[in-house]
C-alpha cells in the first residue's frame, strides 16, 4: 500500500473520530510530502483506541436507553413498520432512509428493536463519538444519522478519487468515482438536504475540469473525463434515486394514511382505496352526480351541511344541473352545481369570506335547485380545451358575476364550522392547486362505465406528483402553538438544544445539545480561518520567504480548508432563506464540515508550534468534556438544571439551555 493510500485511509478514520484527532485536507500530495505528513498521523494504536471509544458509546446505548422512545422516533419508526405492512403513507422526505429503517424491523411497538438502533449506529459511524449531539441523534430511529453517513461517504470517496487523479480510467479511479455517485444518491434519497452535498461535489468537479482545460496537451481526454463524471456523478445518482422511488411505490401498494395527500388518479392505484378497480363514466355530462376534490395538498372534498351561516359553508357531492339529451361538459361551459342533500346551489357574492378577508364568501343558496345568477360558474380545464375527464382533468370554476375562482384557502374554520377547511372565491386568477379541482367520483346512468384502472398515472407521473407534494408540504411546515423552534444563528453557538423526551423531574430526560467545548472550538476556528487564509494567500502571492513546512501548511490551509469552508457554508447558509419551520438538528450536516475544518486548523497551525500541548489537550479535555455532558445523551433524572439543587446546574453555561 502506497503512503498516499495509508494517508487517506487514516484520514477517513479521523473523519469518523473527529475531534479526537485532527482531520487532513483535500490537497493532493506528492509521495515525499505524504511520507513527511505520515509522521504526524497518530499511530494505529490511537486509531484502535478511537474505534473502541466509538464502540463503547454506541453499545452503552443499547443497555441504557433502549426502552426510551421520543421525538421523531415514533414518527419514523411507524413509517418503517408501514413498509412491512405495505401500507402507503406520506412524508416530506424521500423514501430511502425510511426503507433502510424498515429493513431492520419486524414490527414497531414504540420501543425500537435493537437491530434498528444498531443499523442507525452503523450509519452514524461518520459522526463523532465524543459529541453529545451526534451521540443523541445516532441512538434513535431518525434520518439524520443515515443522512450524515451518506454525506461523509460522498466526501470520503471524492477525496479518494482526487488522490488517484494521476491514474485516470483505472479500476480504482472508476471505483471511487462511482462510489461518490452512489453516496450522493443515498444522501438525496434520505433528505432533500442531500442536494447540498451534490452541489458541493459538483463544484469540486467543475474546478477539476477547469484545471484540466489549462493543459493544452489534453484534447479528447478532457471530453472523456467530462463524460465519465456525467455518467458517475449525474446519471448514476439519478438512476439510483429514481429506483428508490420505484421500490417505494412498488412496496407501498396498500391504501393507508397518506392517500389524501395525493390526487385521485394516484389513489386509484392503491389496493383498498375506494377508487381502486372502480368503474364510472369517463367524461362528465350534464345531469351527472359527482364528487369534487381540491388539488391543494392534503385538502378535502367540496361539501356542505344542512345549516345556515355561520354554522357551515360550501357544498359537497355536487349535481350538475340536468339537461336532456346527454350532453358532455366542455371547457368554457357555464354550469350550476346543486348540492344533492340540501338541494341548494353553489353560490358566491360580494361578501368577505369568514377567514380570508381578501377572498369572497362561498355558500349554498336557493331552494330545490332554483337560485339567481350568483349560482353560475364557468368551468375551465387545464390546457383550455376538450371534455372534462374524471380523475385526470384539472378544472377551475370561475364565478360568472364576480370573476373570482372557487378555491380552498388552506385555513381551518372555527368550531362553528367544525374546524373544516375554508372554501372561498379567490380574486387571484393564477393557476395554483388552491383553485384547481378534479372529479373523483362520477355517476350517470345514461353513460357507460369504464374501469378507472385505464386512467392510472404512469410511473413518471406519480414520481413528479410525489415530488410536487413533498416540496409543497415541506415549505408549508409552520410552527404549531407553543412548539419549540430555532433560528439558524442559534446553531453554531449552541444557543439552545432540543428536548427529546421527558417533561417532568421523574422522567428520564434526553436533551439534544452539542458538546459545548467542541462546538465553541469549531466556532472559533471558523472565525479564524478567514483571517489566516487571507494571510496565507497574501504571503504566497507576494513571494514572502517561507520555510517549506510553512508553504506546505499554507497550501493545505487554502485548498483543503477552503473546500471544507465551502462545504460548511453550503450546508448551513441556505437555511437562512427557508420559510419552513427549522430545528436544531438541521445544523448537524454542516457541523461535520466545521469539525473537519477544526482538524485542519489543528494540523496547519497548532501542530507546528504546540504539538505536545495540543495533543495533550485533545487527549484529555475532549473526553473530560464528554464525561461532563454525557447525561444529556444517556438520560437525566431529577431536578432541572435551573434549580440550585440539581446536579446539572453547574453545567448550565447558557441561560437558554433548558435541560
Amino acid at each position: 500500500m502506497s503512503p498516499i493510500q495509508v494517508y487517506l485511509k487514516t484520514t477517513f478514520i479521523f473523519y469518523i473520530c473527529i475531534p479526537l484527532f485532527p482531520s487532513y485536507s483535500f490537497a493532493r500530495l506528492s509521495e515525499a510530502e505524504s511520507l513527511n505528513r505520515l509522521s504526524r498521523i497518530p499511530s494505529a494504536g490511537h486509531i484502535r483506541s478511537a474505534v473502541r471509544i466509538a464502540q463503547q458509546v454506541r453499545f452503552r446505548i443499547l443497555h441504557v436507553v433502549l426502552f426510551l422512545c421520543s421525538w421523531d422516533e415514533t414518527h419514523f419508526g411507524k413509517m418503517g413498520s408501514y413498509y412491512i405492512n405495505r401500507t402507503f403513507f406520506f412524508d416530506v422526505h424521500p423514501p430511502l432512509g425510511k426503507m433502510l429503517i424498515g429493513l431492520g424491523m419486524k414490527k414497531y411497538e414504540l420501543t425500537g428493536p435493537g437491530l434498528v438502533i444498531i443499523l442507525n449506529g452503523t450509519h452514524s459511524a461518520a459522526s463523532f463519538p465524543l459529541d453529545t449531539g451526534c451521540l443523541t441523534l445516532s441512538q434513535y430511529i431518525l434520518l439524520d444519522p443515515i443522512l450524515m453517513f451518506f454525506i461523509m461517504g460522498a466526501v470520503l470517496c471524492m477525496v479518494k478519487f482526487h488522490a488517484i487523479s494521476s491514474r485516470p480510467f483505472t479500476f480504482l479511479w472508476w471505483l471511487w468515482l462511482s462510489l461518490t455517485g452512489v453516496n450522493l444518491a443515498g444522501a438525496m434519497g434520505v433528505k432533500f438536504v442531500g442536494l447540498f452535498a451534490v452541489v458541493y461535489v459538483g463544484l469540486n468537479t467543475v474546478r477539476d475540469l477547469w484545471t484540466m482545460m489549462g493543459n493544452l496537451s489534453l484534447t479528447l481526454v478532457i471530453f472523456q473525463h467530462f463524460a465519465a463524471r456525467v455518467l458517475c456523478l449525474i446519471l448514476l445518482p439519478l438512476v439510483l434515486y429514481v429506483v428508490s422511488f420505484a421500490v417505494h411505490f412498488s412496496v407501498l401498494n396498500q391504501s393507508g394514511p397518506g392517500d389524501g395527500f395525493f390526487s385521485s388518479s394516484f389513489q386509484s392505484r392503491l389496493i383498498g382505496n375506494n377508487l381502486h378497480n372502480a368503474s364510472m363514466p369517463e367524461h362528465l355530462a350534464y345531469g351527472s352526480l359527482i364528487t369534487m376534490k381540491s388539488l391543494r395538498t392534503a385538502a378535502g372534498y367540496l361539501h356542505s351541511h344542512g345549516h345556515l351561516y355561520p354554522e357551515g359553508v360550501g357544498a359537497r357531492q355536487q349535481q350538475v344541473y340536468p339537461a336532456a339529451p346527454v350532453e358532455f361538459v366542455h371547457h368554457g361551459d357555464i354550469i350550476r352545481l346543486e348540492h344533492k342533500m340540501t338541494r341548494r346551489n353553489l353560490h358566491s357574492h360580494h361578501r368577505e369570506a369568514p377567514l380570508s378577508k381578501k377572498h369572497l364568501q362561498v355558500t349554498a343558496y336557493g331552494t330545490n335547485g332554483t337560485g339567481d345568477t350568483n349560482d353560475c360558474w364557468r368551468i375551465e380545464t387545464s390546457g383550455g380545451s376538450g371534455k372534462v375527464k374524471v380523475l385526470r382533468s384539472q378544472i377551475r370554476l370561475q364565478h360568472l358575476v364576480t370573476g373570482c375562482m372557487l378555491g380552498s384557502s388552506g385555513k381551518a374554520l372555527p368550531k362553528w364550522g367544525w374546524e373544516q377547511g375554508e372554501v372561498t372565491c379567490s380574486p387571484y386568477h393564477r393557476e395554483t392547486p388552491s383553485t384547481q379541482w378534479n372529479v373523483e367520483d362520477h355517476e350517470n346512468p345514461r353513460l357507460p362505465n369504464i374501469s378507472v384502472s385505464i386512467l392510472k398515472p404512469t410511473f413518471l407521473e406519480i414520481l413528479v406528483e410525489s415530488h410536487i407534494v413533498m416540496v409543497r408540504a415541506n415549505s408549508g411546515l409552520k410552527p404549531k402553538e407553543h412548539e419549540v423552534t430555532s433560528k439558524p444563528w442559534h446553531w453554531p453557538i449552541n444557543f439552545q438544544g432540543l428536548r427529546f423526551s421527558g417533561v417532568n423531574e421523574t422522567d428520564i430526560r434526553i436533551y439534544l445539545l452539542g458538546n459545548p467545548v467542541i462546538w465553541w472550538l469549531n466556532l472559533i476556528c471558523l472565525g479564524l480561518f478567514a483571517f489566516l487564509a487571507l494571510c496565507a494567500a497574501v504571503c504566497l502571492q507576494r513571494g514572502i520567504a517561507l520555510s517549506n513546512h510553512m508553504k506546505e501548511n499554507c497550501h493545505v490551509l487554502l485548498e483543503g480548508g477552503g473546500q471544507l469552508m465551502v462545504g460548511w457554508m453550503l450546508h448551513y447558509c441556505p437555511f437562512y432563506f427557508m420559510g419552513r419551520i427549522l430545528y436544531f438538528h438541521h445544523y448537524f450536516p454542516a457541523m461535520l464540515f466545521s469539525c473537519m475544518l477544526t482538524g485542519e486548523f489543528h494540523l496547519c497551525i497548532l501542530c507546528g508550534f504546540l504539538t505536545y500541548c495540543s495533543t495533550s489537550f485533545t487527549a484529555t479535555f475532549y473526553p473530560f468534556s464528554f464525561y461532563l455532558f454525557h447525561p444529556l445523551a444517556y438520560g437525566m433524572v431529577g431536578s432541572f438544571a435551573d434549580q440550585a439543587q440539581s446536579p446539572m446546574s453547574g453545567l448550565r453555561w447558557m441561560e437558554s439551555w433548558d435541560f
